[in-house]
């Protein structure tokens, strides 16, 4: 199954994200099928592509919870 989360990036005590589509049972730093944006929690800044986003969302790709709380803030996907 695939699943749309953050995989990190960035070096101790100053995280920053990737947004990357990847199959459930890959370890959190492994190889994606597609990276999709990034986030900073630090700095609080983000890019995402929407086009892909919307693209593999359509395809089945479900988020976790703490990628789709900041696609809501983004208004990228919708409650």
């Amino acid at each position: 199954m695939l699943k749309l989360r953050l995989k990190r990036t960035g070096r101790k005590r100053s995280p920053s994200y990737r947004l990357v589509i990847m199959e459930n049972t890959t370890r959190r730093d492994g190889r994606p099928i597609e990276e999709v944006g990034y986030y900073n929690p630090i700095t609080k800044q983000s890019h995402f592509d929407t086009d892909k986003i919307v693209k593999w969302l359509s395809y089945g790709v479900k988020p976790t919870k703490t990628v789709s709380s900041l696609l809501k803030k983004a208004d990228i996907i919708r409650t």
